[in-house]
């Protein structure tokens, strides 16, 4: 079987494979990917991942109506007659669906039900999701969502806690309070976009695991920019569009695929611990390890650096 490197997750203590998946896919949330998802393909996808070399895999309670990626996920551990002992399993707390309250209360509520849909006693990583949602005052004021992170940690409910978003000054401010483990961020490091190097950089300095998500910026790098024009499910400056296509350009001309480019960019980042890339379908799988394990001429890789867009067209 093909092989993806283990690394340990900051100072954790945890070890990663280099490869995570995301299931937000497995969600069915046909307004953000245009597509549906059985529940079928789903498990049938969890059980692919299962057999497959990663070893790591991501999800969320707020991933789909009523945490349908977490349902999905645990029918296909259920099938397996539980978790892998050798897989690492992290899921996020949200706000209450109803009343987008995000307060302690709703920390607590919020894993406990992801317990549930997962069928698992514990997970060893939970992260605080999109906390961009609520201000940085109400997410470290006494009874909000730090203070009940850090409790659960504490009691051994978790081993340890991340915090999981976008904004990088934002996941900057939650790391300073030094509550926090692990950090994701999303569509910020990538082929087009380095908004969140410094953030990486500064949390392997710290200890603090890096984990870094949509290495494609959400389809862009994987469909290219003439079927994908939006970059991290937004629309963006034709320039990031232009720029894409330049880098596929490039990639024909030495015979790469460029989802693969895209992916092994932050797979060879020395600060990245894992990269989370999300998958719908089992074929998906095993065209996720291929591209990671495909082998790129190094004089790529100056040739995509010359192309990158100025920083002023980041997400930031």
């Amino acid at each position: 079987m093909t092989t993806i490197p283990r690394h340990p997750l900051g100072s954790t203590g945890l070890e990663v494979t280099a490869l995570c998946v995301g299931t937000s896919p497995l969600a069915s949330m046909k307004r953000l990917y245009g597509y549906d998802v059985s529940d079928e393909r789903a498990i049938a996808t969890v059980e692919a991942v299962f057999d497959s070399p990663i070893r790591f895999i991501d999800t969320s309670n707020g991933y789909g109506d009523d945490g349908s990626s977490e349902r999905r996920i645990g029918a296909a551990i259920a099938a397996r007659g539980g978790l892998p002992a050798d897989v690492v399993l992290a899921t996020k707390t949200d706000p209450d669906p109803e009343t987008g309250s995000f307060d302690g209360a709703r920390i607590r509520a919020s894993f406990e039900e992801s317990l549930t849909r997962l069928g698992v006693d514990r997970v060893p990583l939970l992260y605080l999701h999109d906390p961009e949602r609520i201000s940085f005052a109400d997410g470290v004021a006494p009874g909000g969502p730090v203070e009940a992170m850090v409790a659960l940690k504490e009691a051994g409910a978790v081993d340890f806690i991340g915090v999981a978003g976008g904004p990088v000054d934002l996941l900057e401010q939650y790391l300073d309070t030094g509550a926090f483990d692990v950090v994701l961020s999303h569509n910020r490091y990538t082929l087009l976009d380095r908004s969140a190097q410094h953030l990486f950089e500064g949390a392997r300095e710290r200890g603090i695991g890096v984990v870094n998500a949509a290495p494609y910026g959400g389809g862009m790098l994987a469909k290219g920019p003439d079927t994908q024009a939006k970059y991290g499910y937004g629309e963006r400056d034709g320039r990031i569009a232009d720029a894409a296509r330049a880098m596929q350009a490039a990639c024909e001309r030495y015979g790469v695929p460029l989802p693969a480019a895209a992916l092994q960019f932050s797979l060879r980042a020395p600060f990245v611990d894992s990269t989370v890339v999300g998958v719908s379908s089992p074929e998906r799988v095993a065209e996720t390890v291929r591209f990671a394990t495909l082998q790129i001429p190094e004089a790529l890789w100056p040739e995509l650096e010359s192309l990158v867009p100025p920083a002023d067209l980041w997400l930031n």
